[in-house]
Order: C-alpha cells, then structure tokens, then sequence
C-alpha cells in the first residue's frame, strides 16, 4: 500500500538521459517511498530545430475516392497523403516530406519491433462553418509526444514547426473532411526508432510521420452511455512507471481486460489500482465523477490527479479548464484528487452520484451508466431513459463549440 510522505525526505529524480532511482533516507526508508516519473528536461529545453522551408510535397497520381460520411469507421479510412521527417544522430531532423499514404519499409531488427521504441499522439482537425481547418490545441499533442519521446530515448522536436508541417497536410487532404457537424479528420503523429540492430540502446535513427484518417461521430446515433467492469486483477499503470506518457507498449496490455469485460457484457473496463482501489481511468480515457457533498451538499466534479500513472489527457485539461472556469463561479467545486470504488459505491447508494463521464479525443465526452464491482452494479446517476447528465452534455457541447469555430478561442488553432 502506498502511502503519503513528506517532501522532505527525498531527493529529486534525476532528469533523463541518466538511470536512477528516488533517493531514501534510511528514515524515509522506513516510513514510506515515494516514486517520481521520470521527465527528460530536454523535451522542452533542447529541441532540435525541424525547418518547414525545406518541405517537399510530392502529390498522388491515384487519389482515393470519398466515402459517404454514413459509411466511415473510426480509424479504418485514411486520406491520400502523409507526412514524414526522418532523423539520425549525426545528422539531426532531415527534410520533411509529404507524400503519397505508403507502406514502411523497415529491416526485420528494426529497434522498435524489438524493444517498443515508440510513441504517438491523437489529435483532431475540423472544418468549421466557413470552410476553413482548424487544429484544437495542438500545442498541448506536441509536448506531451515530445515528452513521451524523450522517456524512451528517442529524439526531442521543435513543436511549433512540427504543427506547421501538419497544417500543410491537413490543408492539402481537406477534402477528405466532410463538412457536416460531427464529422472531423483524426490525426496520427507517431515516432519511432529505426535503428538496425538487437542491441539495447538508445535508438541512432528515427522516423516521425503523420497519417490521417476522416472519422464520424463516435455515437452515431447520439449519445448512449456505457457499462464499465471493474478491474482489480489486472493494473494500467504504476508509480515509477510511464502510464502518463503515450507510448505504444501502454496499449497492448490493455486489450484483454477489456476483452475480458466485454465478454461479460460490459463495454469498457475501469483500472483500479492498489489495496485502496482508488480509480484511475476508463479504458484508455480519463475518467471524471460528479457527486454530491455528503454533509454540505456541494456538488463536486473530480478527477484522479496527475500522479504519474494518469494520462495527462487533452481533452481531460479541456474538461478542468472549462469547469473552473464557467462552473465554479455556479458554486460547484472541482478537483484532482485520489477517490477510491468504494468512495463512489457509498455515494451511489446515498443518492449523491450525479454523473460520471470518460474524456478524450475519439469520443470526446463519453456518459457512464454503471460499474460492476464486487458482484454488484454501482448505478452513475443516469436514469433509465437518459443516456447523458447535464455536465457531460454541456461539456462536449463546450468543447466541440470551440473545435469547430463557432466561438473565437485560443485552443482552435486555424490552418492557414
């Protein structure tokens, strides 16, 4: 069981390329051990510069026909272009290209088949009322891929010259972009090591590309909230870990607790973690609970706390933002903050849980309706014939009014 400790008694983790573990005073020893994720300070501090001026764009000869908006699946189409940098550590980043959707050629001891080296990010573009293409927050993708790069090993990059070379290919496949409400063009960023070689080490070349696919409404049909399982056997992330950063070797493991639960007819699994059971995310989404206070009343929305096992999520500091700023001032309280399942069941059976919703790129906001724990079905505040609360609703209604332009705001990036 891990337990709170004093500041004090430790020492800070030395940052990346260097191997080390926290630091115990034989006091703290005793007491308690307290785990840091490991953060490359040259993510942010030592970029290595991408130059956009040297872009070449080769165009295809075979362009792919449209689909019918009603006949895409998520992730299955992709667009006629790709973009592509390729980086060797005596070279740094080479020319960016755009080209025609390809297969990679890689040798069979390519690094990354071996030992994982990789990392992506999801993101979105939209077409907004006028036309126009528009990237929401793509900053925030940037560093955090650049911060997922550089716990593997792999090369750090120049973010904001990076989201000007997705423009460029956002802007050349923006037709695939069907123009009705909903409908967006999911982006891919990905970086792998190339390096030929079964020896373990940092990676000597490196791939960064982009693929795009156009995507429809995660619920076609509207909202419809979901069943969880709770998972108590199986753990997404730990403390020292990297379950805060997105690298392709969080994902796979992942997969048959989720199959396990659909199998007992649930559409998702809930990673608990720890003696304590406290709830950590939803699949592969943040997760955010909205209860009442039990001696006040005041309503609460909370969310587990970047601890170093919580993906820090986009659209989760979308959801944190946007509650601070426009449902505090209605007297609601908002927090980051450890909460177990038995905090929830005991607020369920009181009556005092008034939603509960995943968030992340693919679906946005996604409603909860129960949690199977224990042998029993924890209910998430939603009746029978609802399939989304009010926050939920008003949150994905917020967020996709900034996506798609129909306000001015900073986090809708405008493709030029």
């Amino acid at each position: 069981m891990l337990q709170s400790c004093s500041k004090s008694l430790f020492s800070s983790l030395s940052t990346f390329p260097q191997r080390s573990t926290p630091a115990l005073t034989s006091l703290g020893a005793q007491r308690c051990r307290r785990w840091y994720s490991i953060h490359a300070d040259h993510a942010t501090e030592r970029l290595l510069e991408i130059d956009p001026t040297r872009l070449s764009i080769t165009k295809t000869t075979t362009p792919k026909e449209l689909l019918a908006p009603k006949d895409l699946i998520f992730g299955h189409t992709f667009t006629d272009h790709m973009l592509s940098l390729e980086w060797t550590a005596s070279d740094g980043w080479l020319a960016p290209r755009i080209t025609p959707y390809q297969n990679l050629s890689l040798d069979p001891a390519t690094c990354v088949f071996h030992y994982a080296f990789t990392a992506f990010e999801g993101m979105k573009a939209y077409k907004d009322s006028k036309g126009q293409c528009r990237i929401f927050r793509p900053d925030r993708n940037m560093r955090r891929l650049n911060k997922s790069a550089a716990r593997i090993a792999l090369p750090a990059f120049d973010g904001n010259a990076f989201i000007d070379l997705i423009g460029k290919l956002v802007k050349l496949d923006n037709h695939f972009i069907p123009s009705e409400r909903g409908y967006s063009l999911y982006l891919r960023p990905t970086i792998i090591g190339t390096q030929r070689t079964l020896g373990v080490g940092p990676p000597g070349s490196a791939l960064l590309y982009v693929i795009a696919s156009p995507v429809g409404p995660y619920y076609p049909t509207g909202f419809k909230a979901v069943s969880l399982e709770a998972t108590d056997y199986a753990v997404r992330a730990w403390p020292g870990g990297v379950g805060d950063m997105k690298l392709g070797a969080n994902y796979a493991p992942c997969i048959v607790p989720q199959m396990q639960a659909a199998s007992r007819g649930f559409h998702q699994n809930l990673w608990l973690f720890g003696e304590e059971e406290y709830i950590t995310e939803v699949g592969t989404m943040n997760l955010f609970v909205a209860v009442k206070d039990p001696q006040t009343g005041e309503k609460e929305l909370i969310t587990a706390p970047l601890d170093g096992t919580i993906l820090e999520g986009v659209t989760r500091d979308s959801v944190l933002e946007l509650a601070r700023e426009r449902l505090v001032p209605k007297g609601w309280k908002v927090s980051e903050r450890k909460y177990t399942m038995a905090e929830l069941a005991k607020a369920a059976e009181e009556d005092r849980v008034l939603e509960v919703f995943g968030s992340g790129t693919a679906a946005v906001i996604s409603p909860v309706r129960k949690i199977s724990w224990k042998g029993n079905l924890v209910q998430c505040g939603l009746p029978d014939d609802v399939e989304v609360g009010p926050i939920a609703q008003q949150m994905k209604d917020w967020i996709e009014e900034i996506q798609y332009g129909d306000i001015d705001h900073p986090w809708s990036v405008v493709v030029s």
